[in-house]
């Protein structure tokens, strides 16, 4: 039986779903036969058949034989429904009196939803991103920080690895080997328009699991501001890194960057 995940119920079960993945690609059949191809108990068949009917989503074409409607009409009334819920809701809470609470640290599970907060607080970020983070991240979201970069934000880009030069204000972490190569852990830090942040960190093999790839997010302004300090603040172990630990000067480059950063308060 095909596996339907949860977050794309949409108001239906995953036997429902199942049951109209079975039919589109194998109808007119019976309820004994779909039961058979699709994996769902006999004894439940005909009341998903009831459900997806009542909905409109299958007719019985002749007697005990059904049929699901097109495809892309289903779509089309899942989207349509789930678009009005939406709208509906949304209404509803600019009702609401109680303004949103901006002190309270929220966790983000799950690898995807944490790439995806990022690129909804690159997207609106209207001034400045400071962020901290490894190749495998910069995969997901380089490109929408080179985006914003362009449009005027200023991206405070520290990476966790070598990698190519990317952004104008762009550093690599001193002891990237100490620091990242023997762990299986990689940092994640963004903060944006000294409005909000998204930090914590990400286990090797473990991205996916919801237990492995545990972020905070949050818009309290002290989070938020240590965070940016401590952004800030890496940019300054770079330049003591080269310069005491690496016995090296800086280039004229670093040099106007250290002057920058210095007064990015």
């Amino acid at each position: 039986m095909t596996k339907i995940n949860t977050e794309l119920k949409l108001g239906l079960s995953d036997y429902a779903l199942t049951a109209y993945i079975s039919l589109a690609a194998n109808h007119p059949v019976n309820g004994s036969q779909l039961s058979r191809q699709s994996g769902i108990p006999r004894a439940r068949i005909y009341d998903v058949l009831e459900t997806l009917s009542a909905k409109g989503f299958v007719i019985e074409s002749s007697k005990g034989m059904y049929t699901p409607i097109p495809s892309e009409e289903l779509i089309r009334r899942l989207r349509q429904d789930f678009e009005a819920v939406l709208s509906s809701l949304e209404e509803k809470l600019k009702n609401t009196k109680q303004k949103p609470e901006k002190d309270v640290i929220w966790t983000i599970k799950g690898y995807a939803a944490a790439m995806g907060k990022a690129k909804e607080m690159i997207d609106k970020a209207k001034n400045e991103i400071y962020i901290r983070l490894s190749p495998e991240e910069g995969q997901h979201l380089d490109s929408k920080l080179m985006m914003a970069e362009s449009r005027g934000v200023q991206v405070k880009y520290i990476s966790m690895k070598p990698g190519p030069q990317k952004f104008k204000l762009q550093i690599i972490h001193p002891c990237p080997e100490p620091c990242e190569e023997n762990s299986n852990t990689r940092f994640f830090d963004i903060v944006m328009d000294k409005e909000e942040i998204l930090c914590g960190m990400f286990i090797d093999g473990l991205d996916e699991d919801e237990e492995g790839s545990v972020i905070n997010w949050g818009q309290n302004k002290r989070f938020v501001l240590s965070g940016r300090d401590s952004l800030r603040h890496d940019f300054f172990h770079y330049f003591l890194h080269k310069v005491q630990n690496e016995k090296r000067k800086l280039t004229q480059k670093e040099t106007a960057l250290y002057e920058f950063i210095q007064k990015d308060i």
